[in-house]
Parts: structure tokens; sequence; C-alpha cells
């Protein structure tokens, strides 16, 4: 039987932090650079524009609220408009973009709702992969995790806040697949698409990052010692952390969520 997340309470008190500068809409131009691809090789048209669309607006290259013209991509891409509308209703699906009908495609905001639910989702089933992956990683293991953890402090070196995410997202599927539960940190995947937007906007923050690094180096110590219960407690203070920016962000950018829950009810979670 899997064990419940550990009975842990983290610490409420918001951190310190300068002010950030409001982001920029974006143009309503195509999305660029590089993307990580979830589909095989032969991918069509239709998972690729899928793939850089989910890519920008995860990484709030496109904020919410910009408009998507299929037109304008399918110029830009120099293809067809079918695959571009394959791709949004992908991603309709997924509360990316909305289709709002004799009005256009728009990039979804952020349901404030979200967030909390997507913690307590995290918390639960993360809890368990890592005192999983206590019981039972390797030394091989551990120097793998390490080396995630050294990647990421070549991302923050270099400012690389989207390659600093993706392996940030290498090292908890790495603690998954160790304790054998890699399954739970698909079902991760599905309900932290909303939160990723959100900590994207939060990454940017003078020592953020470096925060991340040390609480990731923290839940290794633990996982090296073999304590699942301080592996699980170390997990959780590392998911829980985002929660103290959530009225901050909200406050600097109301026009980015859906204001669906009061911002009280976020700190009781």
């Amino acid at each position: 039987m899997l064990e419940q997340s550990c009975d842990w309470r983290m610490n409420t008190s918001p951190p310190e932090r300068a002010k950030p500068t409001r982001r920029k809409r974006a143009q309503n131009t195509a999305p660029s650079g590089v993307v990580r691809h979830r589909a095989d090789s032969a991918s069509t048209l239709s998972d690729v524009q899928y793939e850089r669309l989910h890519a920008a607006i995860i990484s709030m290259d496109i904020v919410p609220g910009t408009a998507i013209s299929e037109k304008n991509i399918a110029l830009e891409q120099g293809i067809s408009r079918t695959p571009i509308r394959e791709a949004i209703l992908r991603l309709a699906r997924e509360n990316l973009v909305e289709v709002v009908s004799k009005s256009g495609t728009f990039v979804a905001r952020i349901p404030i709702s979200a967030l909390p639910e997507a913690l307590i989702a995290r918390r639960a089933l993360e809890g368990m992969t890592v005192r999983s992956a206590a019981r039972s990683a390797s030394r091989s293991q551990i120097l793998e995790l390490q080396a995630l953890i050294e990647r990421q402090r070549e991302m923050m070196g270099r400012d690389d806040i989207k390659g600093f995410h993706l392996v940030d997202d290498d090292y908890h599927a790495k603690i998954a697949s160790i304790g054998k539960l890699p399954g739970l940190w698909r079902l991760v995947q599905q309900v932290k698409l909303q939160v990723d937007r959100f900590r994207h906007m939060t990454l940017p923050e003078e020592g953020r990052m470096a925060m991340v690094i040390d609480e990731h180096a923290a839940v290794v110590t633990a996982i090296e010692q073999g304590d699942e219960k301080l592996a699980c407690a170390n997990m959780e203070i590392h998911l829980s952390g985002l929660q103290h920016h959530f009225a901050y962000w909200i406050e600097i950018n109301p026009d980015y969520f859906i204001h669906d829950i009061d911002l009280n009810d976020i700190a009781q979670v």
C-alpha cells in the first residue's frame, strides 16, 4: 500500500522580494525557439504546431489574453491552417487557449483555483515517489540526480529560465523513475500545467532559481541517506514554496488570471 504524503506543515511566512517589471503582452506572431517534442519522429504538422504553441504558452512567451491567429501563423510557417486549427483544439482541451465565438482564439487566463489544487496533487503524488526513491536509490542513481542539479546550476549561470525548467522536470521525473512509480509523474504532468505557467513568472525573481537548487539538493541528500520521512518533508517544503508567491504575482499581473477563488482561501491550503 502506498503511503500518504508526509505529515508535515510548512512555514507560511512569505519571502521578501524586489518589485519585478510587468511582462509585456506578446505580439501576435508564431512562437520560435527550441521545442522539446513529446511526439515521436513521425510527428505530424499538427503535432509540431501543438508543441510550439504549448511550449510558448507554458513558458509565458505568449501571455494570457494574447490573440492567436490561425491565418498569421499559417502564413509565417508556410503551411495550411488545418494543422494550426487541430493544435488549437488540443490546447483548448487542456484549458490553455480559449476559442471565443465571433471574437477569435486567445491564450487562456490562469484560474487561480487551479494553483492550490495542483500543489495539493503534487504533494500527494510526489510524496509517494520520493519515499519510494529513498527506499531503493542506488549510488549511481544518486549521482544522476546530483548531475541534474549541476545542470540546473549551469542553466542558472546562463540565466536560461526555459532550460532550467526543463531540467527541473527531468529531476522530478528521475525521482519517480528511481522509485519505480513513473506513472505518478505522468499524472503530475497532467495536473501541473497552470502551475508551470505561474512558475515561469517567478523564476526570473532574484534568488529564486538558487533556492530551487538548494531545495533539490536537500531532497537528494535525504534520499541518499535512505530517510523516507525527511525526503518527503524536504519535497513538501520544495513544492509548497511556490504558494508564498501566489498573492504577490497575482497582484502584479491581475489580467493574467481568472479570479475564481478568494486569495485568503489559498493561504489555508
